[in-house]
């Protein structure tokens, strides 16, 4: 269904999409037929992304956390000032990303990040705990976590709209994993997660959506699955948990390191990241 969506748009390069790293989200659960009316709706106006002739692209992030869950508890809790850590592997574009987002002041989400190629996805080398340290410092006057190690993954396929303006696009997202070393989980298959991203939360995308009565919803793919995972209180997101996830996580093959016999201890497996 994306797949289509994306074919029927022109297309643009990666080196033609402008940098929009601090900007309002705002997301979005729709069906399969939303989606073909907001495409139909939004005719010629935005550009599917299109890198080495594909337009839908493999995602897969692993998130950062300490041992309590900090911030997990920090979103739960709506900080104004909060942080999510991630390395983002694009597993057809190319290339991996460690990535800080920022949440602060006015609604407003910043991503700040750094190439990551030359690190395994689910570990943090001195220098990212540095780039980490020194980002929250300088942006939101914030003391990182001594303590900071991989929790889980998510896997998911995404097209990526742009609008002609550059102000906006519109990130659309199926087959979504998450998964730890003990557990996976996936969500509905015949959803799409949509995030709306522009300079002030007022896009055509959104326009449109209003207009086709569809509300934003109060969702975090971390937030999810930590909550799914590991069965914690998630009273912010339980709608869209009861709404977007297909059943229970359900157990994974445990995993061993070469020279070991024991499992591999929660939150510091290895795997496709």
């Amino acid at each position: 269904m994306l797949a289509g969506v994306a074919a029927a748009a022109p297309a643009i390069g990666l080196e033609d999409v402008p940098e929009l790293m601090s900007r309002v989200d705002c997301k979005y659960l729709v069906t399969a037929s939303t989606m073909a009316r907001l495409a139909a709706e939004l005719g010629d106006r935005f550009c599917a992304l299109r890198i080495g002739g594909l337009r839908q692209f493999r995602y897969s992030s692993t998130y950062f956390d300490t041992p309590e869950l900090l911030t997990f508890h920090q979103h739960r809790q709506d900080r104004r000032r909060r942080f999510k850590v991630r390395t983002r592997t694009y597993l057809d574009g190319g290339g991996r990303w460690l990535e800080l987002k920022l949440s602060g002041a006015r609604g407003l989400t910043d991503k700040h990040r750094i190439p990551y190629d030359d690190a395994p996805g689910h570990t943090l080398t001195p220098s990212a705990l540095d780039f980490v340290r020194d980002t929250l410092l300088g942006e939101l006057r914030l003391i990182a976590p001594e303590t900071l190690g991989p929790v889980l993954s998510t896997d998911y396929k995404r097209v990526t709209l742009i609008d002609h303006s550059g102000g906006a696009r519109l990130t659309c997202d199926t087959g979504l994993l998450f998964r730890d070393d003990r557990r996976s989980t996936p969500a509905r298959g015949d959803l799409v997660l949509l995030e709306s991203k522009s300079v002030d939360g007022r896009a055509e995308v959104d326009k449109v959506l209003r207009r086709l009565g569809v509300r934003p919803v109060n969702v975090s793919k971390y937030c999810l699955a930590v909550a799914a995972l590991h069965a914690l209180p998630a009273n912010r997101w339980h709608p869209v948990l009861q709404r977007y996830l297909t059943h229970q996580p359900t157990p994974r093959h445990r995993q061993t390191r070469p020279g070991r016999s024991g499992p591999v201890v929660p939150g510091c497996w290895g795997g496709r990241s």
